[in-house]
This record gives C-alpha cells, structure tokens and sequence, in this order.
C-alpha cells in the first residue's frame, strides 16, 4: 500500500514527546545506577527524574523487532539485515540483541576472525584520511541495518584506527517532572528462624523501598531525518529507514512498556501527533507493517543476514574488591 511521508521531506528532526502514565495507582519505580540510586535533578520548575536512559530505551526499540520464540527477527520484518551468532550449531546472540550490536565482542574478538576479515576488507579504504561515511553506511546497511538507526562505533584500531562510527539517529528517553518520593519498606520473613545470620540468607530482613508520583512522565523520541538523508543511500533506503523508526516507536507504546517490576507504564493517548514536523501522526501500526514489508522488499538486495561462530572460552571476570560486579543499569546500548 501507499504510505505517505511527504509531509517530513526537509524536515531536520520528528520529535514526539508522548504523555506516559502508570498502568495502575500512582506511583512508579525509575532506573536505577551503581553508586547514585534513582536519577533526579533540578529544574526551573522543580524536582525531576530520569526515568529510563537513552542507552536502555535504544535496547528497547531493538527488542521490539525480536521474537524471541523463533530467536530472530519477527517474520513481517524478514529481509532486514543483523548477524547471527552460533554456538556449538546452537544460537546464541545477534546484532540484535548485542548492547552495541555490531561491534560486539562475540563478532569481533573471538579466534573466529572471519567476520573481522569481511568488515576490514570493506572498510579497508578508510584507513587513511576522512572517513567515507557513505562507504560506512553502505556496509552497516550491508550487514547490520540497526547501526543506521541506534548508532555504531567500531573501537577497532585495525578498522581505521578506530575512527569508525555513527551517533544514534533514533533516540529516546523518559523523564517525569514534578515527582515526589513515596516511601515505604518491607520485612523478608523467615518464619523457620527469624534471628537467623542474615548476611547468609537466613532470618526477618525489613528492607525500606523508594518509590516515586510524577506530575508529568514523557517519553521523549527524536528521529534525525537529516542524518538519514547524510547517509547518501538513495531514497528507498531513507524510506525504509524511517518506517523502521516509526515501526519500532509504535511497536514500543502499543506493546510493554513495562519497564520493571513495579514500573508499568502507558500512554495517555493512543496516538501521538509528533512536536515538529507539526501535526505529523504516529501512524497505526498495521499500516507501518504494511508499508514497511514493501520498502525492505526494494532494499532487500543492499542487506544480507550473516551467520558468525563465536567458540571461544566464556571467560568469567574476577571484580575488585569493592566494585560491584554488574551494572545496575541493565541496558547499556551504544
């Protein structure tokens, strides 16, 4: 079918700030991070909180095109290009799924230097003065179509020394303003030993619990069309480009946006009309599956699905003493 987008030719930016609410009662659980806790800061207007980062939403727009039944892309988006990393014949990741996608380790620092060998040897004819970019998005396009959108740096120093890469053209966040902490705990009962030595798992732990109410919670998008449009890839290429953004922001707010356990949110209205370009609507999301099935199937010839192995030792860090041994910042996107 006919998808029109006329109404975004020149424009720079589509920026949507799209009303956000909790799924039930009030309060709502923000993200968290090592060392600091919950993220708030001072506005003209008061106290407000990162609700979500921009590195973990960026994994969420990719999640949004994953089945995870199948353990590849959902079928309507079949065509598109991501790499495939196997295991002893078994799945195990893919560009996808990999916080920085294509320049995960398991593709390009393992034994395995097939993959490696392909990205250098199209890639060799930037080892030396400014960077092609649209060499660069040709082969990304090539090989992994969500660097286009999600960003992409290739920290090889035998990748043009490590100059390689793209900022995020699609990015988004959430924020709340006016937000106020609601406060409250709770006991982990043990009732065989309540005196048990807890720093074993045993015995009654109370635990207190930080919450927080919102006068406002947005979530934030912003496609960069002119970045798009920089690629040089040809007008089926932008296009498709844009549906797939537009595809994965409506797939976002009308799937789960349950973002932890007690942070379960939902738009205000169903269908956000974007800040600027003025009065551009979020399409439905029917009609972007339909559109977008027929843009990939003219780029089809430009992407390709590449399958790497990565049978090295799963090698497992020692932390120092002291430093935590993940994140609590579960998402860490490029």
């Amino acid at each position: 079918m006919s998808f029109e987008l006329s109404s975004l030719d020149g424009a720079p930016r589509l920026l949507f700030e799209i009303a956000l609410r909790p799924m039930q009662g009030t309060r709502f659980q923000p993200t968290g991070f090592p060392g600091l806790g919950a993220a708030t800061f001072q506005t003209a207007s008061g106290t407000s909180l990162l609700v979500e980062s921009a590195q973990s939403m960026a994994n969420r727009l990719e999640a949004v095109c994953w089945d995870e039944s199948e353990q590849n892309l959902k079928a309507e988006l079949s065509g598109l290009s991501h790499v495939r990393i196997m295991r002893q014949e078994k799945f195990l990741s893919d560009t996808v799924l990999e916080a920085h996608r294509i320049n995960s380790p398991y593709l390009l620092a393992g034994k395995d230097k097939s993959f490696f060998g392909k990205l250098a040897g199209e890639l060799g004819t930037l080892e030396q003065g400014p960077i092609d970019r649209k060499l660069l998005a040709s082969v990304l396009l090539k090989y992994d179509v969500g660097s286009l959108l999600h960003g992409a740096f290739l920290a090889k120093k035998e990748l043009a020394g490590g100059r390689l890469r793209l900022a995020r053209a699609l990015s988004a966040f959430i924020e709340a303003d006016g937000v106020r902490t609601a406060a409250s705990g709770g006991v982990k009962n043990d009732h065989i030993n309540p005196s048990g030595v807890t720093k074993d798992g045993f015995g009654n732990v109370p635990f207190a619990r930080d919450e927080f109410t919102a006068e406002r919670i947005t979530l934030f998008a912003n496609l960069d069309l002119a970045q798009i449009r920089g690629y040089g890839l040809g007008a089926d290429v932008e296009r498709m480009l844009v549906l797939l953004a537009l595809y994965k922001l409506r797939s976002l707010i009308d799937g789960n946006l349950r973002l932890r356990t007690a942070c379960d949110l939902k738009p205000v209205s169903p269908d956000p009309v974007a800040l600027a370009p003025d009065g551009f609507q979020l399409p439905a999301r029917a009609a972007l599956v339909d559109a977008l099935k027929a843009a990939i199937s003219r780029c089809k010839a430009q992407m390709s699905v590449t399958v790497v192995n990565f049978e090295d030792d799963l090698k497992k860090a020692r932390p120092e003493e002291g430093e935590p041994a993940e994140d609590a910042e579960s998402a860490s996107g490029s």
